[in-house]
């Protein structure tokens, strides 16, 4: 082995050389406590979910939103709900970018549900997702992490073996449970830690990585369905995040990235669980309303208004089974009824559930025609 691949996996030692002793602080015991019991309490919460299908299309599209918005990959909410389902059709480049997020979070727990692993060709699946080539882990140097202002803060191992060598052993780490005695919410922020520190990609690897953080939950049946997405917290705390990351690397600063993710994780969680009520509230209201004011009502109608922020008549066809006139006419008699909002936008007609797009944006929906 050269000088310069032994030095580079110096750099990023395994997680297995850790004592996990050290994370048996009382600070960092007392906020496991809590993320833990929040965590537990949002997998309840989901799991009473009519359609849990509901809360994967919704969440799932609000998280590839705010994870894209940390790499400066921004849309509206306006372009994202229109385009979810044809990313072909969005208008920019960003909304197709964060609707691949979604897609390749669906590939990811499809991967993790079937196999009950979360392996490197499992991550190299989710990240061709992303980006939408086959590029797979960096064969070339020259990869370096930049602050704002432009300055060199971290270089990750340039030797294509190295990288190869340490995503092998992180394999190892998320997989085997017996390697290293910790919670597994602990765990999870230091796989999370050390996959940004590979930096094992050219491209995509800070939303690779938010996406393991839930996929290593569900693995771990702390939740059933990926429903806990921290990009929010970090997005709200962005300096803070990046500071963490490279306080490790610098000071061996394990122990307060820990309490920062633990905490992440419960904010998060309950306000997850604020989300998934008042969806879930909303959804039997609606639901009784339309039962009891239309013949039309049906569980599909009710699964649609809920799925697509932004419905449309060729959503309803294709959900429903249903003609096109048919499918027209359910809208428009939703609209006159107070439960939808229509908009023309593009060519396009598009019927709003106006609550559900409050409860997920925390705004209030502007313009278009009643």
């Amino acid at each position: 082995m050269s000088d310069t691949i032994c030095k580079e996996m110096i750099e990023i030692p395994p997680l297995t050389n850790l004592q996990p002793a050290r994370f048996d602080r009382p600070d960092i015991l007392k906020k496991l406590t809590a993320a833990s019991r929040r965590l537990a309490e949002l997998k309840g919460v989901a799991a009473s979910m009519p359609n849990q299908g509901i809360l994967i299309n919704t969440l799932g599209l609000q998280e590839a939103k705010d994870s894209s918005e940390i790499e400066n990959i921004v849309t509206t909410h306006d372009e994202l709900f229109c385009n979810a389902d044809f990313p072909g059709a969005a208008t920019n480049a960003a909304t197709k970018e964060v609707a691949r997020y979604r897609q390749a979070l669906r590939v990811g727990f499809e991967a993790v549900r079937q196999t009950g692993l979360l392996t490197s060709n499992h991550i190299l699946q989710i990240q061709s997702e992303l980006e939408q080539n086959n590029a797979g882990f960096r064969k070339l140097p020259g990869t370096a992490l930049k602050s704002n202002s432009g300055k060199t803060v971290y270089t990750p191992p340039q030797n294509p073996a190295v990288v190869l060598a340490l995503m092998a052993d992180l394999e190892r780490f998320i997989n085997q449970d017996d390697l290293f005695d910790v919670d597994p919410l602990i765990k999870m922020a230091l796989i999370h830690h050390q996959f940004e520190s590979i930096h094992p990609f050219y491209d995509g690897n800070g939303r690779t990585g938010r996406i393991i953080n839930v996929l290593y939950l569900v693995r771990e049946g702390l939740l059933d369905i990926p429903v806990l997405y921290l990009s929010r917290h970090i997005m709200r705390t962005k300096a803070d995040y990046y500071r963490l990351l490279q306080d490790v690397r610098e000071h061996d600063a394990w122990e307060n990235w820990v309490l920062y993710m633990l905490t992440a994780v419960e904010r998060t969680a309950a306000n997850s669980i604020a989300i998934i009520q008042a969806i879930k509230a909303l959804l039997m209201d609606v639901k009784h309303r339309i039962r009891a004011q239309y013949r039309f009502y049906s569980q599909d109608l009710i699964n649609n208004l809920f799925s697509h922020p932004y419905t449309k008549i060729e959503f309803v066809q294709h959900d429903l089974k249903v003609s096109r006139l048919t499918a027209t006419k359910y809208l428009e008699s939703l609209a006159a009824g107070g439960f939808l909002h229509k908009r023309k936008i593009g060519r396009s007609s598009y019927y709003i559930n106006s609550p559900l797009y409050g409860i997920l944006t925390g705004e209030a929906l502007q313009g278009g025609e009643a």
